[in-house]
């Protein structure tokens, strides 16, 4: 294990050891829209944090494998699970995703907000996100898309890729998967200083043929 790993674990571990709640505890909107419709199957959770989008699949049917950086997000999300009744449909992992993976194949395969302020390799790990969707499953990837209008000073060399830019990014054979959504959608979000405001992520759903 490097250096820059414990640094990276070190601190989502100290982030989430902050409060007993970091995120809403729903699940994320897009997910929601875009996989209700799907037969429930195999699915994997990337950056997992708190469990909130892995205990709604497998409220719903799904067999969840939930990965996060973060043993205290890890921790936490066991518990969320194991209080809603779905403790046995989610198997928690610890993984830097950059240097370990979870086996297997997916019907679908799950990357929301995927960001980091470390030196994370996002697309690599979304390779390996595409690598891990067994034919005629589903990947779909949110991020957002610049950073939230209460950002004082936002670091002018972090981009944030467009679904075009990460589409491309996958490097993904010729005539091997077709895309189903790739756009832009602004959302409501409170701010630190409790104001409601709006930020723009955007999304990505493809499907292997």
């Amino acid at each position: 294990m490097t250096d820059d790993t414990a640094t990276e674990e070190q601190f989502w571990d100290s982030r989430y050891g902050e409060s007993d709640r970091i995120w809403s505890g729903n699940p994320n909107a897009v997910l929601v829209r875009e996989i209700s419709g799907l037969e429930p199957g195999s699915a994997l959770d990337l950056g997992c944090g708190e469990g909130a989008d892995a205990i709604w699949l497998a409220q719903r049917g799904w067999r969840v494998t939930a990965t996060d950086i973060s043993g205290v997000a890890l921790g936490r999300a066991a518990r969320h699970a194991a209080a809603e009744g779905v403790a046995d449909r989610i198997d928690w992992q610890r993984h830097d995703l950059g240097t370990s993976f979870p086996a297997g194949t997916f019907a679908l395969v799950s990357a929301q907000f995927l960001h980091s302020p470390g030196d994370m390799p996002r697309e690599k790990i979304l390779r390996s996100a595409a690598s891990a969707v067994a034919p005629g499953g589903v990947l779909l990837v949110v991020g957002h898309a610049g950073y939230p209008s209460w950002e004082q000073n936002p670091d002018p060399r972090v981009h944030f890729p467009t679904p075009e830019e990460v589409l491309a990014s996958l490097e993904l054979p010729d005539g091997q998967w077709d895309v189903l959504l790739s756009d832009e959608h602004q959302r409501s979000q409170t701010g630190p200083d409790g104001r409601p405001t709006t930020r723009t992520d955007n999304a990505l759903k493809i499907r292997r043929r």
